[in-house]
């Protein structure tokens, strides 16, 4: 069955600023950002998506971590970062769109830190806020048929990916299917989901707006449970990501330099190109400026020149 939701016009709202900041984000060359925006991201995303989860480790260590070096943190802390490094270095292994990759995930993202990593709980679990049960999950022998018939609807559905990656993240947390790491499954495979159609998401740390106000996350979480359906979360998470993009915008709204289009030009793995190339690449700068920016790429050794004149080929 479909998961219940409903397209309101707040939603169809927010679809449409979203739409228009890709656009941006596209015509800006900012949908593979440089490789230190994309190394600060990565450590924001899995600092924030650990944080909201009560790890305590801060930014400069994760930084550490991701850099080989030791740092002195709680044994589980550390491993959980180690773990989801390794998972945000290597996201093209996971097919967001199939069961057992997600299985696989879970397994990575969990390995020594649950005995039942990468396997769907036996037994039953209510979520707590306070002293209260906030949420009773379904019957654990029910998980397989619940989790089967979400992965269908995610292969099947002509829904647009923005809100099949919503409904995915609310559903599967209603469902709760491991004893522990489904928080950060379920923005992990919400943003896998979501990079399938816009590469930009890989690098766009969405978690850090959540976990500056959780209890909004939560609150959404909650009356999507009240309601039945999803789509007060799909509302909410929807304006979590227009919000990141607007901020990826703003921070990179600049002129960009030799640096930038150089950085997004290799971004795109040309094993071996011309001037021309690169032109229509940036169609808005003169030949004079691709000229410059190509000799200061073979100055800092990032590619080779080979031939003379209009025979000049550049190599990486």
């Amino acid at each position: 069955m479909k998961p219940p939701y409903e397209i309101t016009p707040k939603i169809l709202r927010i679809i449409t600023s979203i739409s228009e900041k890709l656009g941006a984000i596209n015509a800006t060359y900012l949908n593979k950002p440089s490789p230190k925006l994309r190394k600060e991201n990565k450590i924001k995303t899995i600092h924030s998506s650990l944080k909201i989860e009560g790890n305590t480790l801060t930014e400069e260590q994760i930084t550490a971590l991701l850099e080989n070096k030791r740092i002195i943190g709680p044994k589980k802390d550390v491993k959980e970062v180690l773990n989801a490094i390794e998972i945000y270095e290597h996201l093209e292994k996971y097919d967001p769109f199939n069961e057992k990759s997600f299985l696989k995930c879970h397994k990575d993202l969990m390995q020594n830190l649950i005995d039942d990593a990468g396997k769907y709980r036996k037994q039953g679990v209510g979520i707590m806020k306070g002293s209260a049960v906030e949420h009773y999950a379904p019957p654990y022998d029910n998980v397989p048929y619940l989790m089967k018939d979400l992965f269908e609807y995610l292969q099947t559905s002509e829904e647009i990916e923005l809100v099949k990656s919503c409904v995915f993240h609310y559903e599967m947390e209603f469902i709760h299917p491991f004893l522990d790491g489904n928080g950060r499954m379920g923005r992990l495979w919400q943003t896998l989901i979501l990079m399938q159609k816009y590469p930009v998401f890989e690098y766009l740390p969405f978690e850090t707006l959540i976990s500056n106000d959780q209890e909004k996350y939560y609150s959404a979480l909650s009356d999507s449970d009240k309601a039945g359906n999803s789509t007060a979360f799909i509302e909410y998470m929807l304006g979590v990501i227009d919000k990141s993009l607007e901020e990826l915008l703003n921070f990179t709204n600049r002129t960009l330099t030799e640096k930038d289009r150089l950085d997004y030009f290799l971004s795109l793995n040309k094993r071996e190109f011309t001037r021309k190339d690169y032109m229509e690449i940036f169609k808005d700068i003169s030949g004079a400026t691709a000229s410059r920016d190509l000799k200061k790429g073979v100055e800092l050794n990032l590619f080779k020149k080979i031939g003379d004149k209009n025979k000049t080929l550049y190599k990486l």
